[in-house]
């Protein structure tokens, strides 16, 4: 019997942590790559498009984007510049199939025209959902795709959704590692700085979400977006710290029974499952051994300390350009604790002081009104933290 043809596959955000995994499973799926994005990453990107001979690819910053046009000039591969050269390579591809792992809410336009573009969507940029859940939804299923999440913890739920009816689910229990500063207080997390935040104790990922994981804002941010994916409130999901990072979420149904995945640590198994899906294949990681693990844990979250997680629920019950505000300023806060500009603590205080100066967005629905909130958030939070410092 004749080998069923691949879809072809757009990656976006191709030298990131998630891109360069992503790369390796379609290698090992054998999974034709026909496009590919970064920002500016051009020596990554370049062998990335020799490997895959890719038909295009696309960088963010314009001047990068000239240096490989350049560099690929003895291959046929058409090179695009700048944003809005991200969406016409999208768009003006014939690839079936596009995963989204751009960091940040500049992956959201880029989200938006592959479901404009009747693609089907792996989505790995939680910020789409963050900032304009409602508007991504709405256009997914206007265009009847069906959003395939990369989150280790949304492919866990979609997997556990399989075993009931959607009326049967009384809640989402997503797991969380807990970070690096599981059980500190916020008097111990004072001095805390890049180096301590990116030392994640399971898992391997990009600079900016390993400081969010170390906040818990990247908890925060899940629960949003789980609560779009899966139409539920988000007072129906809940959060429990897991050290182990085995289970990697739940879910619970009104017979009480609760459903969990679990596999080891390895983002690889979560982009492979939204590759393949809706069927499964052998798996790309390895098998995991309870009996090695020896046992697993479970503890609640300090909301107190890390009141991300706070946060967030309350910009997701306000509603319209809050969580966008949340998002923006927590983008502006992470660069500058990578930078070693301010304290770990300052992003807290920096965040919430932004998102209660900018209140009004609960009442922001349009794309371009809440990308006007995003703005403004970027700029006040940019002014808080030149008033605070270290």
């Amino acid at each position: 019997m004749q080998e069923k043809q691949r879809d072809s596959l757009i990656l976006l955000g191709s030298t990131g942590s998630i891109g360069v995994q992503t790369l390796d499973v379609a290698s090992r799926l054998d999974v034709p790559v026909d496009a590919l994005c970064a920002h500016r990453d051009v020596d990554r990107i370049e062998a990335q498009a020799r490997a895959f001979g890719v038909r295009a690819c696309a960088m963010g910053d314009e001047q990068a984007a000239k240096e490989l046009k350049v560099r690929l000039a003895d291959t046929p591969t058409r090179v695009y510049g700048g944003e809005q050269g991200i969406l016409d390579m999208v768009r003006e591809s014939p690839a079936k199939i596009a995963l989204n792992s751009i960091i940040g809410e500049a992956g959201l336009l880029p989200t938006l025209a592959v479901l404009d573009s009747d693609k089907q969507l792996a989505l790995a940029n939680k910020e789409s959902l963050v900032v304009a859940g409602e508007i991504v939804m709405a256009r997914a299923k206007q265009k009847g795709i069906h959003i395939r999440p990369v989150d280790s913890e949304h492919c866990a739920v979609a997997q556990c959704l399989m075993a009931g009816r959607s009326r049967e689910v009384r809640k989402i229990i997503l797991t969380a590692s807990g970070g690096p500063f599981f059980g500190k207080t916020r008097e111990e997390l004072r001095f805390v700085r890049a180096k301590d935040a990116l030392a994640h104790p399971t898992w391997s990922m990009g600079q900016k979400i390993t400081i969010d994981s170390a906040t818990m804002m990247n908890k925060g941010f899940e629960i949003i977006e789980a609560s779009y994916l899966f139409d539920l409130p988000q007072s129906s999901i809940d959060v429990v710290v897991h050290r182990e990072s085995i289970i990697h979420s739940m879910v619970e149904y009104i017979d009480y029974s609760i459903m969990a995945q679990m596999a080891v640590p390895d983002m690889r198994h979560c982009i492979q499952h939204a590759l393949t899906d809706p069927t499964r294949e052998p798996g790309v990681i390895k098998p995991l051994d309870l009996a090695d693990v020896g046992s697993l844990t479970f503890a609640r979250p300090d909301e107190e300390t890390f009141s991300m997680l706070r946060l967030a629920r309350e910009a997701m019950q306000a509603g319209g350009a809050m969580p966008a505000v949340l998002n923006a300023a927590n983008e502006v806060a992470v660069a500058a604790f990578l930078r070693d500009e301010i304290s770990f603590c300052t992003i807290f205080d920096a965040v919430e002081q932004t998102v209660n100066d900018l209140s009004s967005a609960s009442g922001a629905h349009t794309l371009e009104d809440i990308l006007e909130y995003d703005r403004q958030a970027r700029r006040l939070c940019g002014e808080h933290l030149t008033n605070r410092g270290i």
